[in-house]
């Protein structure tokens, strides 16, 4: 019995585990998720300093002509005492003096000599950069479940962190099926085929920030989907495509059977894929995808990115979508959940056309994907849809309605 599409992705996030972490340098770390708490140290900034290059004056000297005769610069530890009637050159970052009440920029004063006249209004603690305005000591700045990215490691680093604990990276083991498939490195008969699927999953794991190997194509004979399914059961997840339908040659699923997988999800009522299975072998996750290269593209988005974040321990593991309009009309047969990929210009999003199951040449050109729920036929121009992202990751922390309907 087919699971739908919300029940596969309900059982991902519910059974799928995190996997274990380790320390890294943070220099290493961006793409990866923190799996614990980060408590600042101290203040960001760490004391009150200028905003500007200007003068640290007293809010009462407004409209008046002060004195200056010292000056204070980023890095400098000063230890005079500003009094009324005199002001103090201060340059941008440069810690405030005692008794400072505001900074005036130096392009609103008038300099003869080491006299400055003062604008008439200056208002209190303006462009003073106040300690523990960014960060305050003692709070949570970076949160378990979070994705780290160059902007993370300014904080971290910031706060004197050289090392951050995240989770391990993913081991991904890839290898397809099929006496008929050929490396593409490889020539080929006249009744050949190039294996497309395997290099495809490879680099997408690895754009996923996972630690990808890949096994030759398997014979379409038991013994041999055995013997490199054990070659990889080292792996966090292991990904195959084809041999999981109802062919004579179809042993792909008995394989992992006999080598012990608790099966998860056997089929999954979607179109195209429909014949996707996701089990385990002990901690590792098998996903046996269509041998289809756009049924197999689509069910990685849908399903195998899913795993991914989750795995990752990332808090937002949940597709996100992004509502938007269709730029033409567009018509399905209906009855089914259907996937459909398209062009996304910022504006609308255009369905491509055409687009099989055993197609090559949308994937490359897709932005996103819709999916449209069994009671729609058509679907005008300007019609709101929902758009999962394909180019780029798009999450929530909460599930949400990914389907388009009428």
């Amino acid at each position: 019995m087919p699971v739908s599409i919300i029940e596969a992705l309900d059982i991902i996030a519910s059974k799928i585990p995190t996997l274990d972490s380790e320390i890294i340098p943070i220099e290493d770390a961006v793409g990866r998720v923190v799996s614990e708490e980060y408590i600042a140290r101290f203040d960001l900034p760490r004391f009150n300093n200028s905003a500007m290059d200007g003068y640290a004056v007293k809010v009462p000297d407004a409209n008046t002509v002060v004195t200056c005769t010292e000056v204070i610069y980023a890095g400098d530890n000063p230890n005079m005492t500003l009094v009324q009637g005199h002001a103090v050159k201060i340059m941008t970052g440069a810690p405030i003096p005692k008794g400072c009440e505001a900074v005036v920029p130096i392009e609103n004063v008038k300099v003869e000599n080491q006299k400055i006249t003062l604008p008439s209004q200056i208002e209190n603690n303006a462009f003073i950069r106040m300690a523990g305005e960014d960060i305050k000591s003692g709070t949570v700045f970076l949160h378990a479940g979070e994705k780290i990215n160059a902007y993370t490691i300014a904080s971290l680093a910031s706060q004197g962190i050289t090392h951050v604990r995240v989770i391990r990276q993913i081991k991904v083991a890839i290898f397809g099926t099929g006496d008929e498939l050929k490396p593409h490195f490889e020539k080929i008969e006249a009744h050949q085929l190039y294996n497309s699927n395997s290099p495809m999953f490879l680099t997408r794991s690895k754009d996923l920030g996972c630690d990808v190997r890949f096994v030759r194509t398997s014979a379409d004979t038991l013994e041999a989907l055995e013997s490199s399914i054990r070659s990889t059961l080292d792996a966090d997840i292991i990904i195959t495509s084809g041999g999981v339908s109802v062919g004579d040659k179809d042993f792909t699923k008995e394989a992992f059977t006999n080598l012990g997988m608790q099966l998860l999800i056997n089929t999954i009522d979607i179109k195209p894929g429909k014949p996707t299975l996701i089990g385990t072998i002990g901690k590792t996750t098998v996903i046996n995808l269509p041998g289809n290269p756009l049924a197999s593209m689509v069910n990685y988005e849908l399903f195998i990115r899913a795993i991914i974040r989750k795995m990752a321990g990332q808090k937002e593991h949940y597709h996100a979508t992004i509502t938007t309009q269709l730029k033409n009309d567009f018509s399905v047969r209906g009855g089914k959940y259907t996937v459909v990929l398209g062009k996304f210009d910022g504006q609308s999003f255009e369905p491509l056309k055409p687009q099989m199951p055993g197609m090559v040449s949308p994937m490359q050109k897709a932005d996103g994907l819709i999916l449209i729920t069994p009671n729609v036929t058509v679907l005008s121009k300007g019609t709101a849809v929902k758009m999962l992202p394909i180019k780029w990751e798009f999450c929530s922390d909460k599930k949400e309605d990914v389907f388009t309907s009428m």
